[in-house]
């Protein structure tokens, strides 16, 4: 699962870019989330992440990679990941993942929320604080000389003790840094204490996704939508973030996570 590939470290000074990086994803995720609402395409939305993006000084790290064709990805319903900006309009009651990431001197931020289209029913407002939860629990349970499945037992845990849901296998998180991807993965499911050790500077994109129902998942024909395969909701939240000596940086949270880290008992380094 892990491998023994070389993992990479950031110096202070290359987390101190990926932080800009960071900020300027929490403050386009945070432009998007306003901007959700029954009517707009999800197309439009891609046409304004750019947009800010490119007005912060930095790239869309999405555009391009692989022959992805956005600079966002929108994610509405039952399906989990990596949906295709289009002309489809949002619709009272959709939930809707948005998946942003951006460039910076060459160094990389990548961050996701769900967001409702509206008011939504009690069951999927309590999948939506079901998995951001679980993804502040797995941070939380990042300590240096851990291991990285310490964190990816802490989403698992958490979401097994809030009901019946499904945690994703089939995706997961990932490092970060010089490339959008980088390993070592971060699995959302596991026992603790395996794994590459935890160090300072190594920077970890932790992005757990469950669903009301099964975790299978299936690829539509445009060979990136990612749906659930009994066509039940699902919900998706990624931070970005590193240890540090001074305690855990949210690189992609505006408060560089202060405020639910400090709620879980955990220090931040604010930065």
């Amino acid at each position: 699962m892990f491998g023994d590939r070389r993992l990479e470290v950031k110096t202070p000074e290359q987390i101190a870019v990926m932080r800009e990086a960071g900020l300027v994803v929490a403050r386009t995720l945070e432009v998007l989330r306003s901007a959700v609402a029954a009517g707009v395409t999800t197309a439009e939305l891609d046409a304004l992440a750019e947009e800010t993006i490119r007005a912060s000084g930095a790239t869309p790290n999405f555009l391009g990679y692989h022959g992805y064709p956005a600079s966002i990805c929108t994610s509405v319903n039952d399906e989990v990941v990596h949906g295709i900006p289009s002309k489809r309009r949002l619709a009272e009651g959709d939930l809707i993942s948005l998946d942003c990431g951006a460039i910076v001197d060459g160094w990389h931020g990548d961050a996701a929320i769900t967001v409702p289209v509206g008011t939504v029913g009690p069951d999927l407002v309590e999948l939506m604080r079901v998995c951001e939860e679980a993804l502040w629990q797995g941070m939380a349970a990042a300590t240096i000389g851990g291991r990285v499945s310490d964190i990816s037992h802490a989403v698992e845990s958490y979401v097994r003790s809030q009901g019946g849901y499904g945690v994703v296998e089939d995706y997961v998180g990932h490092g970060i840094g010089s490339a959008m991807h980088l390993p070592p993965n971060v699995p959302n499911y596991g026992r603790p204490g395996r794994g590459p050790r935890l160090v300072p500077g190594l920077a970890l994109a932790v992005e757990p996704m469950i669903t009301m129902g099964s975790i299978e998942t299936r690829t539509l024909d445009d060979e990136w939508t990612v749906v659930t395969a009994d066509g039940r909701l699902s919900a998706h939240f990624e931070h970005s973030f590193t240890l540090t000596d001074q305690g855990t940086l949210v690189l992609t949270a505006l408060d560089g996570g202060a405020a639910r880290l400090d709620a879980l008992g955990v220090a931040c380094a604010v930065g």
